[in-house]
């Protein structure tokens, strides 16, 4: 039995480089989030909204002076309607995360929460004979 070969630890050519320490600067073109998931979210030991991926939520005021950067950021992105789903991608956070953000900024009432629109499983039948007639005039 051959024993494992060793790896290098020094990139080569086909191979990417390793992450660097978290305490080391940034190199040129490489974007780092340097800071840890519970400190964005804040103490998030309460209770959290019911909040599911297609909520949808809409600022209700501009950003206070005192808001964090993600949070701002959150008002920001929802003067229009937009899903839970749709603000942890632009953010590039968990949708834990975020829920935590939007908890605080619902309690607040910076945020409102709306649930998704809902469509019929069947569609009205005078609705679709009347859809036929008008094409079949056509």
């Amino acid at each position: 039995m051959t024993p494992p070969r060793r790896q290098r630890r020094s990139p080569g050519p086909d191979r990417p480089a390793a992450p660097a320490p978290p305490g080391a600067p940034a190199k040129e073109g490489e974007v780092r989030n340097p800071e840890r998931l519970f400190v964005i979210g804040g103490e998030g030991g309460g209770e959290r909204a019911d909040i599911d991926l297609v909520t949808l939520i809409v600022a209700r005021a501009d950003p206070p002076v005192s808001a964090t950067p993600e949070q701002a950021a959150l008002l920001r992105l929802c003067a229009a309607p937009l899903s839970v789903a749709e603000l942890s991608a632009y953010l590039s956070l968990p949708f834990s995360v975020v829920t935590v953000l939007l908890t605080d900024l619902l309690a607040s009432e910076l945020v409102q929460a709306r649930a998704p629109i809902v469509r019929q499983k069947v569609a009205d039948r005078n609705l679709l004979e009347a859809v036929m007639h008008g094409l079949q005039k056509l």
